[in-house]
């Protein structure tokens, strides 16, 4: 079978009688070409059948169009949901990313980080909490963080302040007797601190009878399982006979409290309502769907891509973006009534 010659610039040249500069010029700055030249050459890749080598171009100019993304865990079905939604927009952006996960080791991120550096990435996005924006802002590259503590660089989160206001409302509107809210310890930096504020402001300003549990959960199944079991106990202890609604910091928390009290009563009992926070698959897919406070994934990470990519595009014609302040773009959160707190249709 006869081997294709792959086509060159030269190739190209004398197919269009242009110079080999013009050529290069077309690829890596086209703008500079005028409109009827850029027809000419882009329809004669069409009749050559060219196939761009995208190592060379690499070598030749250092732009890889590679974006990293630094992940904390897939424990959290919403790290998944965000991922999938990040690659998606290689169709609107035409970035490539390379994924490393930290599993919360602070050493493992530096790692994957200075990895991500030796591919030459043109930005970076993070979720993960454990390196904070003032290292990040010394890599001297593009970078968006999600959900996370975000002073010195630029960012895109959920308004979590509202989301758990309308957790607390929620529950409010269904008669519960006690507001309860469990969350991990949180550092008042982080975005997701506003869930415990939002929900504490409705809850104070509506004179409701409400606990914030602070326990150490989200690091493994088998650990929350163990936590919840013992809330649920202190719960029914304390509480006895009276509607409780209880918000979690998460779905996969929130599915894990209702599996629990379905191994225990075989449903959920009138006397306990549910809301989770993010609205990821593990609130869809529960046992009964559960309540939550919807972050619009796919907004998130669109604008997390876009923001990256302004940043690279700014920094390519030698210009500050935004006067060189961080960026912090909030989008709203989604209330979503499910049989958590609905009942059972």
């Amino acid at each position: 079978m006869e081997t294709k010659k792959k086509i060159t610039f030269d190739d190209i040249a004398r197919y269009t009688n242009f110079s080999k500069t013009t050529i290069s010029r077309y690829f890596n700055n086209p703008d500079s070409l005028a409109p009827e030249s850029q027809r000419i050459i882009s329809e004669a890749l069409a009749k050559l059948d060219y196939k761009e080598n995208k190592v060379a171009r690499i070598l030749a100019n250092g732009q890889t169009e590679f974006i990293g993304i630094i992940l904390p865990e897939f424990y959290h079905r919403f790290f998944s949901e965000v991922l999938n939604q990040i690659l998606s927009t290689y169709e609107t952006y035409g970035y490539k990313f390379l994924v490393f996960v930290g599993n919360r080791n602070e050493e493992s991120e530096r790692q994957y980080i200075q990895e991500l550096m030796s591919y030459q990435i043109e930005g970076m996005l993070v979720l993960s909490h454990t390196i904070s924006s003032e290292e990040l802002a010394q890599l001297q590259i593009p970078i968006v963080t999600i959900e996370r503590e975000d002073r010195q660089v630029c960012s895109v989160n959920t308004d979590n302040y509202t989301g758990g206001y309308q957790a607390a409302a929620l529950l409010d509107e269904h008669g519960c007797d006690v507001l309860i809210h469990i969350n991990s310890p949180t550092d008042p930096q982080i975005p997701a601190y506003g869930r415990i504020t939002g929900f504490q402001d409705y809850c104070k300003e509506h004179g409701l009878r409400h606990e914030v549990l602070f326990r150490s959960v989200d690091r493994s199944h088998e650990e929350d399982q163990a936590i919840l079991q013992d809330i649920i106990g202190t719960l029914e202890e304390q509480y006895q006979g009276q509607k409780k609604g209880i918000f979690l910091s998460n779905d996969t928390l929130a599915s894990t409290l209702l599996n629990l009290l379905f191994r225990k009563y075989g449903h959920l009992p009138e006397d306990y309502r549910i809301v989770g926070f993010d609205n990821s698959p593990a609130s869809r897919e529960a046992i009964i769907p559960i309540s939550t406070v919807g972050q619009q994934v796919e907004k998130l990470a669109y604008e997390a891509v876009r923001l990256v990519v302004d940043q690279i595009n700014a920094r390519k014609e030698g210009r500050p973006l935004h006067g060189r302040k961080p960026v912090h773009r909030v989008i709203d959160p989604v209330l979503i009534r499910r049989e958590s707190t609905e009942g059972e249709r």
